[in-house]
């Protein structure tokens, strides 16, 4: 007698796919398994926990203990120091950004006019951001800016005396936008090879046509260079909302003199390490994680009214 075979179980069919799909890309998926722990282990479970944490008092030392939001609340009405914190990153990023791809453009259009020896000038000016942030760099940073520095010992050769820097209020936050245009190179290469896509033949014919240098760049260069404009803008914006090394290294760690460099990262560490209040700066860390992609979306959603894309 012929045994004629039953759709019976739904889930046998759906267990067979799923078998012979592992069989067929399973090599695949043990490629990828390294990504998966990291993905897992070290950046979404991470986050999650510390999601959890931002709902609790949590000190390092004993279990954490749930508080719903009263951090959130605290920081919302409670907490002078969160507000300066604001305030000084915010004004270092309205301020840093901007300046740093202005500069980066500027020296990138001087490249692009085909110089001799193009690789090593490339190699010197990309020099100080491929240093990044480090600690040296902090430490070599705040010397030179300090009452007795090397740039108030330059400006006394022209009998200018010079304020301290650092210890000064009005100008300890100055040194570290510097510091941060300063470190432009990496801006600079990109956009270098933008400027290297742009046809040749459009500034040949602006130039019949009597375009002055001025006007070739706002009518030809910056709209062809729009992408990576936004490309930059977003990058190095996000970029400044992390800074942290310079800030923690140059005002010792306390982010004075009132607060005057008191970054919002810097403000989140002493919160967490200082008087380990994890659970106040793990709410402090989402804080800055939903500012950050508060931004990134509004950039991309105004992008549609200025960048222009060839097609």
């Amino acid at each position: 007698m012929t045994t004629i075979a039953s759709p019976a179980s739904p889930y046998m069919p759906t267990r067979g796919r799923f078998a012979r799909a592992l069989s067929r890309n399973g090599a695949g998926y043990m490629f990828l398994l390294p990504w998966f722990i990291g993905f897992f282990g070290l950046t979404a479970g991470p986050a999650l926990v510390s999601l959890y944490l931002s709902f609790t008092n949590f000190d390092l030392l004993t279990a954490p203990r749930w508080i719903g939001a009263a951090n959130y609340v605290r920081i919302a009405t409670a907490d002078p120091r969160f507000v300066a914190s604001i305030q000084v990153t915010f004004f270092y990023v309205l301020f840093s950004v901007p300046l740093k791809l202005a500069f980066a453009l500027l020296v990138a259009m001087a490249l692009n006019r085909g110089m001799k020896g193009l690789p090593w000038y490339r190699a010197i000016f990309y020099l100080p951001s491929l240093l990044g942030t480090s600690v040296a760099i902090a430490v070599l940073w705040r010397q030179l800016f300090a009452g007795n520095g090397l740039v108030n010992s330059f400006l006394a050769n022209f009998g200018i005396e010079g304020p301290s820097w650092i210890s000064n209020p009005d100008y300890s936050l100055y040194t570290l936008v510097v510091l941060s245009v300063w470190q432009f190179g990496s801006p600079m290469i990109i956009f270098l090879a933008g400027l290297r896509q742009i046809p040749q033949d459009m500034y040949e014919a602006a130039s019949l046509d009597g375009a002055s240098k001025w006007r070739q760049f706002w009518k030809i260069t910056l709209p062809l260079l729009t992408p990576v404009v936004f490309f930059n803008a977003v990058v190095q914006t996000i970029e400044a909302f992390k800074a942290f090394t310079p800030a923690f290294i140059i005002s010792g760690g306390t982010g004075g003199p009132i607060n005057s460099t008191l970054f919002y990262t810097l403000y989140l560490y002493q919160e967490a390490f200082g008087f380990f209040r994890m659970g106040y700066a793990s709410a402090l860390a989402w804080i800055l994680l939903v500012i950050v992609a508060l931004f990134t979306a509004f950039s991309f959603l105004t992008a549609r009214y200025w960048v222009h894309y060839d097609d």
